[in-house]
């Protein structure tokens, strides 16, 4: 297993603000890593780092001699009226049927291929340039970001493209279900230290929860202890009988030391609006038809969304999500048709058009201020910024020095002032952490009121969706399932594209090789022996299944009385990787079925 990349002793610092601080690690072939941290730890800074933008003030970045690294570009990388297609001969140098071929891996094809490319959505834009990272053969691949603002189907045919990706992957992201899919290994970055974690996400968060448990454990029985020898020093040190003892008992404290827990790291606690809950219709739409004066982008709209529900309205980039929203909150007039709030809703809106133009020149108390009801007192205000890291000096900042995280997290905190019964919130999670998704998630499901929402975040979704409003192809409709029923049936259409171009690859190669003049009688005996192999490896993975359920169960029955935390993690991931192998047995086996039926 080859070393492609090694962070040896790396120092970094801009001013006051320590970014890496003696941090060490490797990435090797083969392996994806998810890279985790919160905001504003340095993940975006060590990524230029790793691309020779930037230097260490110390320290090195030691490259594999064959390394050949493929960076997903933020920037537009596209010329006035220049195809996709063209782009990617362009910026490959292989031939057109090359990069078409690889085009259809992201259903780039027809005029998304052939079209302007500037004229594609951000979501399309960057299925172009995983094509064109995919033509340059990388041996690593470094991802900053890669599901921002794309749309659910876009990150699945990511996954899928990463799950069938041989080589190395340094992920950056925020989305827990996205790193789930994508990467055994997490790598963390938390003042200034890198840490690698041989396991996915959620074991690694669990395994850090149970860490820092066991040391507050021991540190509480390390500290009893220490205030009884104290007490017993204190006592018996001037008593000329006992003063040995006491001595002994002062080096016996000396030696009995507490572990370091680092102190935590600000934790963003969301209070939601404190609302009435209420009963009926919120909202009704009777043959609403949304857009704009030159484009309709959906027509016949009859929905109706309860008080106290959570809709997600989902669908493709593109489709009309944000129109739905814009036309539901007033900012835009229906085509047609009409659209009635219930009597007293109090609409709280939180969307990127919002967050992106607060008032430059206030400060974010003076926001905050203007935001809230008139008998809001000051310390009310100054407890919920500071719920959102807005502490201290941070609350005389101005706006127009705010990062988009922190104006995200500023337009939340206006929200929680208000008396909303109604919250309309446009992709949420963009520009937030891990923690501060969370800790949103979490004040979502206490709040009383109704919550309309979009959100790309599958672990968000999941959490916080009571119902599913599909916007696809023209209508507006509420989908008959949870969103794991709308996740599956979108797996299974994206799976199905796949083997469409896996047959027609097949039939092109046979028709090059002559395979369509073998004789009936071949192709019998050729069905046959599929046939009989088929069989075979179905006998061999059901038995392989049955040992694995048995290792599995065992595994848990040890767990469950397993006392040592270290020891409960080397177990907690041995049941993980079995749970994996299963996974891909039990797809494979079914696969198999389905063919042979």
């Amino acid at each position: 297993m080859a070393v492609l990349l090694q962070i040896r002793d790396a120092y970094k610092r801009y001013g006051e603000q320590v970014l890496l601080d003696g941090a060490e690690a490797s990435i090797v072939d083969d392996v994806k890593v998810g890279f985790v941290g919160r905001n504003g730890a340095g993940k975006s800074t060590l990524l230029r780092i790793l691309l020779g933008e930037e230097e260490l003030d110390s320290g090195e970045v030691i490259h594999h001699p064959r390394l050949r690294v493929g960076y997903l570009r933020q920037h537009d990388p596209f010329r006035v009226g220049e195809s996709a297609l063209e782009f990617l001969m362009r910026d490959s140098g292989q031939p057109d049927w090359k990069c078409g071929q690889v085009a259809g891996q992201f259903e780039l094809k027809g005029r998304y291929l052939e079209g302007p490319v500037k004229e594609l959505s951000g979501g399309w834009q960057t299925r172009v340039k995983l094509a064109a990272l995919l033509l340059h053969d990388p041996n690593l691949l470094l991802l900053d970001e890669p599901t921002n603002f794309l749309d659910v189907r876009t990150q699945i045919l990511l996954e899928h493209f990463l799950r069938d990706f041989r080589q190395a992957c340094l992920i950056v992201s925020h989305d827990r279900a996205f790193l789930k899919a994508t990467c055994s290994q997490t790598l963390d970055l938390s003042r200034g230290k890198l840490t690698m974690y041989p396991g996915k996400i959620d074991a690694f968060l669990e395994y850090q929860e149970e860490r820092r448990e066991h040391d507050l454990r021991v540190n509480a029985t390390v500290v009893a202890k220490q205030k009884q020898l104290k007490r017993f020093i204190d006592k018996n040190r001037a008593k000329a009988s006992t003063a040995s003892q006491a001595r002994s008992k002062a080096k016996q404290l000396e030696r009995l030391q507490t572990n370091e827990i680092e102190v935590d790291l600000p934790t963003v606690n969301i209070r939601a609006p404190q609302v009435d809950p209420r009963q009926g219709t919120a909202v009704r739409t009777t043959d609403l038809a949304i857009g704009y004066p030159d484009h309709t982008v959906a027509t016949d709209i009859q929905l109706e969304i309860e008080h106290g529900d959570r809709a997600a309205i989902v669908g493709d980039n593109g489709q009309g999500k944000t129109t739905l929203l814009r036309t539901l909150t007033g900012s835009l007039p229906p085509v047609d048709g009409s659209l009635r709030w219930g009597h007293h809703c109090e609409i709280g809106v939180y969307a990127q058009h919002v967050y992106t133009t607060l008032p430059p020149d206030q400060t974010v108390l003076e926001y905050l201020e203007y935001q809230s009801n008139a008998d809001t007192t000051t310390q009310q205000i100054l407890a919920v910024a500071g719920s959102l890291l807005f502490r201290d000096e941070h609350v005389q900042k101005k706006i127009e020095v705010l990062s988009g995280g922190e104006r995200a997290r500023l337009c939340l905190a206006g929200l929680l002032l208000g008396t909303y019964n109604i919250l309309v919130l446009d992709e949420p999670g963009n520009h937030l952490d891990v923690e501060t998704v969370e800790a949103l998630a979490e004040a979502l499901l206490d709040y009383q009121g109704t919550v309309i929402f979009t959100s790309h975040d599958r672990y968000f979704m999941k959490r916080i969706a009571s119902s599913i409003i599909e916007v696809r192809d023209g209508s507006v409709k509420n989908y008959l399932g949870d969103y794991d029923a709308y996740l599956y049936a979108m797996n299974k259409e994206i799976d199905e594209g796949e083997r469409e171009r896996e047959a027609a690859k097949k039939s092109a190669g046979n028709k090059a090789s002559g395979g369509g003049s073998a004789g009936k009688g071949n192709a019998h005996r050729a069905d046959s022996r599929d046939a009989r192999r088929t069989q075979k490896e179905i006998k061999n993975l059901e038995r392989k299944i049955a040992r694995l359920d048995e290792d599995k169960k065992s595994l848990n029955d040890q767990l469950l009385s397993c006392s040592d935390p270290e020891k409960a993690l080397e177990l907690h991931n041995q049941i993980e990787t079995i749970s994996e192998e299963l996974e891909q047995f039990e797809e494979r086996w079914c696969e198999l079925n389905q063919d042979a039926w």
